[in-house]
């Protein structure tokens, strides 16, 4: 048998590591032994009635070695003193009950064995004096790391903390135990009656939101912390509002899609960003369902630079894929998702694709090599006003491009194949939205045409997305100004990115015939109101000027098109709508070389049109 050298920082037999941490294990476990010892020395009083002249130290002396033995044996046995737990831990206490229960009925047998040293009844009653001793060992240990950890509230900002569940515990825990923090919580608030006189590490629950000045002026607070990951966005700005008219800072914790399931941190801890402020919220997934269709699977991300794509690779990488395809015509898009993935960025790996859409042969190239099994096509051109004067790019990036992808897709069996919309292809006005209301008309003839599931999901502005509204208006604060807004009155759909991605991600495992998923975007939002929070944070005084609604651009967006059912069958933030399937033959009607006026006509029709299809659903659906 070959033996394996240790590892560098394994804990192995005479690896350095062991012989750095068996000395103190070794402590533990005389310090239990001891704690034993002296346990059946009580327990043995007690029995006598605090009578020494009936105890027989020698056999008492005796049977306590041999139950050190005992209790060191099991205790390794349960992990106690081999490193496996943080002192003191609530698991390491559950281990050590363990390891009392199996110690005292050995340690009764052997004192049968060995000529009964002691009253049975003081070694049973010894088992539980000694667990009462040990944990209270670890537990006085504990308290006295912690207040040696703890940050004096002279040293750091004085936080109030709105929330007192699981996240404000995590990061409370986490301030109080970090010497260095520059954040101390010397009270905690939370809506839930049934926590008013909860304490977390000693800070107490002093209230409600609406207690929030009060408790801000008698603990002399600098800052309020929103530690709940799940808040709403109605939830961050109710209590920035409150915050700022105290004049204290306002911090959040990420939401819980940017946490993908960890613990909070210290690092975690941010001020308010305008995503947080509106398109916050918690979005439950079926993490089941959604490792069912990708993790061990091959997955092709298109687009896989851009916002939205980058994304898609970030989340659905956390699923485990045996392939991760990104593919992107913009070699510096790859290089920076890389970076986000594996903090290398050495453009090394040959799941890095550089490919447009547009050419045939290098799709058929990639899905030859590759073999994806699903795929996310997010690869499109999106900005409207730059569509509505370039309409034939429109056509041959969103639609052509994706009837290829499409295309590719069927010949090479792919099973799920997921279209990225918009809601502009709701009721379409404009070149985009007929693009993308065309790219899920073909989806859903790929659909009636494929054994695997291939579907579209629709939604609205991603804040953080390249090019948004939110982007815009931060540049144009950092110039000086103005803002320009088209109209008072234009309202539209925000959703952050993590959060529109996760959905998409939920998206994909849903069994759906051919439809297009419509995420739920919430309420929407007046772009003018957007402007002035903007404007009036910023250092100087920035002018909001109106400019007026741009071709092809609607007053109020709309997620739902005419005739469209808000039907939600399988997820409460997912409606399905059927989609009238287009056969891709018809698009032997579109000529890029056409004229503007011309080419939006029949762009309109197409997009417009009854179902246009011979593809048959093969007995599937």
């Amino acid at each position: 048998m070959e033996l394996r050298r240790a590892a560098p920082g394994e804990w192995r037999p005479g690896s350095s590591l062991w012989r750095t941490a068996l000395p103190g294990r070794a402590a533990r476990a005389g310090a239990d032994g001891l704690a034993l010892a002296v346990a059946m020395l009580i327990a043995t009083l007690l029995r006598h009635d605090g009578d020494v002249g009936y105890v027989d130290c020698g056999g008492l002396m005796e049977l306590a070695a041999v139950a050190a033995v005992v209790q060191s044996l099991a205790g390794m046995r349960f992990g106690l003193y081999t490193g496996r737990w943080s002192y003191g831990c609530f698991e390491e206490i559950a281990a050590l009950a363990k390891t009392a229960a199996l110690t005292t009925p050995a340690v009764f047998l052997l004192d049968t064995l060995l000529g009964r040293l002691v009253p049975r009844s003081a070694i049973i009653a010894s088992g539980l004096i000694a667990l009462v001793l040990q944990a209270g060992v670890r537990y006085t240990a504990r308290l006295l790391q912690d207040s040696r950890l703890r940050p004096s509230p002279e040293q750091g900002s004085r936080v109030v903390v709105m929330g007192a569940g699981e996240g404000a515990a995590q990061v409370v825990r986490s301030m109080l135990r970090t010497p260095s923090s520059p954040y101390v919580p010397v009270a905690l608030l939370d809506d839930d009656p049934r926590k008013r006189s909860l304490r977390i590490m000693g800070v107490p629950v002093t209230g409600d939101r609406k207690a929030l000045p009060e408790v801000i002026r008698r603990y002399r607070a600098d800052a309020v912390l929103i530690a709940i990951p799940s808040a709403s966005a109605e939830l961050v700005r109710e209590l920035s509002t409150l915050a700022g008219e105290m004049n204290v800072d306002v911090k959040v914790v990420p939401p819980v899609v940017e946490l993908f399931g960890r613990t909070v941190r210290i690092e975690d801890i941010r001020p308010v960003s305008h995503a947080d402020l509106l398109g916050r919220r918690e979005i439950g997934i079926d993490l089941a369902a959604i490792a069912g269709y990708l993790a061990g699977k091959r997955v092709l991300v298109t687009g896989a630079g851009g916002s939205i794509g980058s994304e898609l690779c970030r989340q659905v990488n956390q699923f485990r894929p045996a392939r991760l395809v990104l593919l992107d015509r913009d070699e510096s898009g790859l290089h920076a998702v890389q970076l986000s993935l594996d903090g290398r960025g050495l453009l090394d790996d040959r799941n890095l694709v550089v490919a447009d859409i547009r050419d045939q042969q290098r799709l058929d190239e990639v899905f030859r090599e590759h073999r994806p099994q699903v795929v996310f096509h997010a690869a499109a051109l999106k900005h409207l006003p730059l569509l509505e004067m370039h309409p034939s790019e429109a056509l041959k990036t969103n639609i052509l491009g994706t009837y290829q992808m499409l295309q590719t897709a069927l010949r090479h069996g792919v099973e799920r194949f997921v279209n990225i919309s918009t809601d502009k292809a709701a009721d379409p006005c404009s070149v985009l939205g007929y693009s993308k209301r065309i790219t899920e008309r073909l989806t859903a003839a790929a659909d009636e045409a494929s054994p695997g599931t291939y579907c579209s999901v629709r939604f609205g502005n991603v804040l953080g997305s390249r090019g948004s509204v939110l982007t815009a208006f931060e540049a144009q604060v950092a110039s000086g100004g103005p803002i320009t807004v088209t109209d008072p009155e234009v309202s539209r759909y925000f959703m952050t990115v993590q959060e529109a991605v996760r959905l998409v991600v939920q998206a994909g495992a849903l069994d759906s015939a051919g439809e297009v998923l419509v995420l739920d975007m919430g309420e929407p939002v007046r772009i003018a109101d957007v402007a002035r929070r903007l404007a009036e944070t910023a250092d100087r005084h920035i002018q909001v000027v109106y400019t007026g609604l741009r071709p092809g651009e609607k007053l109020r967006e709309v997620l739902l098109g005419p005739g469209e059912e808000d039907r939600r069958p399988h997820h409460p933030l997912l409606s399905q709508v059927p989609v009238p399937p287009l056969d891709g033959a018809v698009l032997s009607l579109l000529d890029p070389t056409a004229a503007r006026k011309d080419l939006i006509a029949v762009l309109r029709w197409l997009a417009e049109s009854p179902a246009l299809t011979v593809a048959h659903r093969n007995g599937r659906h």
